[in-house]
């Protein structure tokens, strides 16, 4: 059976998926090829991680290396992270600056402008007429290869394809306006960390559209009152179905914890006792009383408000059954002390060993172990239906979401 074999094996509208797609070696370069390289966008970074000229950030489209840069005209610009000479890494450092504008290769010293252009060449004549390159090289022909790069508010995304819909086009309206709902001013990064998963990733892309697990296997929500499956809440999806966020408003009034742990289907062990209770208090900062939002935007990135940890979740695909996430937790500019420490404080709640979201990471090496010798299985995901479309209150009642991202997994890996 080919990788289009097994591809072709997912759901259309996206009820179930081959065990194989988390498994097949071919399927995953297929994806780099399909997917990655394809008619995507995938985010890359945020704006405000280059501020200025000569800032650049390395990153990964799919598993290629990539460059962001800031040019001396205020452009932001994305390359290969691939010298046109030898293949060698020109940038070696996740975050730097050029102060003066160049990006050189180690190993050879050529050296490309911000956009990815070749400007320098050592020894391009040769020396006392010995050696050099031809008379006809021409360095115009030589850069590397570039990528196109559009914004949404802060956030920057890239395609490699010409002609990938525009980006806003590609995420649809009502992401675009949930996303100016979280970055509706200036921000400012406070933080990273990265978490390696020994699992595909497309099973924690899954994992963030699936509202179904979120209080069974996160006791430390319904334990503390941050979340119950029967509190107000939207679930929002694009026209196909593999972009959504959720968004789940706060009590009103004074609000009854346990009826929190009555909604579990399960109780937190030990202790329920938090030693310092600031960690959960909600700050509202719009006109709106949503205190808790995920958006997941096929294929590679999660924006999050919960409580008022703000961040972006970059998922990063190593090889079939590896995947790293790199977390970016960003603040406002206009944030005072009090709010940036309140922020960091808020930081506890996710991440790599956050008291909410340390259970994701488990949650994918579980699935990958558990697949691992029964390729030709498949999942099973029609709670709620079998369809994909926008719902309101209760959340955590379905799979709407998991099956949007199979649909349009689907529909960006089918046959020509």
């Amino acid at each position: 059976m080919t990788a289009q074999d097994v591809v072709n094996k997912v759901d259309v509208n996206g009820n179930h998926a081959p065990f194989a797609v988390y498994l097949d070696e071919d399927v995953f370069k297929l994806e780099q090829e399909k997917l990655y390289r394809g008619k995507v966008w995938s985010y890359i970074g945020l704006d405000i991680e280059v501020p200025n000229a000569g800032d650049y950030k390395t990153t990964f489209i799919g598993d290629t290396p990539i460059v962001l840069t800031r040019g001396a005209d205020d452009s932001l610009n994305a390359w290969v992270n691939r010298c046109a000479h030898k293949g060698a890494l020109v940038c070696r450092e996740r975050h730097g600056h050029s102060e003066d504008g160049a990006f050189t290769c180690v190993y050879h010293q050529w050296a490309y402008d911000a956009k990815g252009d070749l400007k320098g060449v050592p020894f391009r004549r040769g020396m006392k007429g010995q050696g050099g390159y031809a008379k006809d090289f021409d360095m115009a022909n030589y850069g590397l290869r570039k990528l196109r790069v559009q914004t949404i508010a802060q956030m920057v995304f890239a395609t490699f394809d010409a002609q990938t819909p525009d980006l806003e086009d590609f995420l649809g309206e009502k992401m675009c306006a949930n996303i100016k709902r979280i970055m509706h001013k200036p921000i400012k990064v406070i933080g990273h960390t990265r978490q390696f998963m020994k699992g595909n990733w497309k099973a924690y892309s899954e994992n963030s559209r699936d509202s179904y697990h979120g209080a069974l296997l996160h006791l430390f929500y319904p334990t503390f009152g941050v979340y119950r499956q029967g509190q107000e809440s939207v679930g929002i999806t694009d026209s196909v179905g593999c972009h959504n966020y959720f968004n789940v408003s706060a009590p009103q009034g004074v609000e009854n914890y346990a009826d929190y742990a009555g909604e579990a289907n399960r109780e937190m062990k030990g202790p329920h006792q938090l030693q310092d209770e600031r960690v959960l208090k909600f700050v509202p900062e719009r006109d709106d009383r949503v205190a808790l939002s995920i958006q997941s935007l096929f294929p590679s990135v999660v924006l999050q408000q919960i409580q008022n940890t703000l961040a972006t979740r970059q998922v990063l695909p190593k090889s079939v059954n590896e995947t790293e996430l790199v977390w970016t937790f960003f603040g406002y500019q206009d944030d005072d002390e009090e709010m940036d420490e309140h922020r960091l404080r808020n930081i506890n709640l996710v991440g790599p060993s956050g008291l909410i979201s340390m259970e994701d990471g488990e949650a994918v090496e579980l699935v990958q172990q558990g697949i691992h010798r029964d390729a030709s299985e498949r999942s099973f995901v029609e709670m709620g239906g079998n369809e994909v479309e926008d719902y309101t209150s209760p959340m955590g009642m379905d799979e709407n979401a998991v099956r949007g991202f199979w649909k349009g997994y689907r529909q960006t890996m089918a046959d020509e």
